[in-house]
């Protein structure tokens, strides 16, 4: 099974990291390593999922690919 992408990257403004996922509209998560950073978003992405069910919402599928992904496997 396919799992999300998450992107990682340092803030300026928040002076640490910020994980999010794409597929799953405003699911993002702060750390001040990038570690923490994934291990908080993956806590996201269970509540994130566990949210939408509870309110009968469509859950995307994974579909999010970075362009230099998609450029090495045409």
């Amino acid at each position: 099974m396919r799992d999300y992408h998450i992107n990682i990257f340092y803030s300026d403004e928040d002076n640490g990291y910020i994980a999010d996922i794409p597929d799953l509209e405003a699911c993002s998560a702060y750390g001040d390593t990038p570690d923490e950073a994934l291990r908080e978003v993956q806590k996201a992405k269970e509540l994130w999922i566990e949210a939408a069910r509870s309110e009968g919402k469509r859950i995307p599928s994974p579909q999010y690919r970075p362009v230099i992904y998609q450029a090495v496997s045409a």
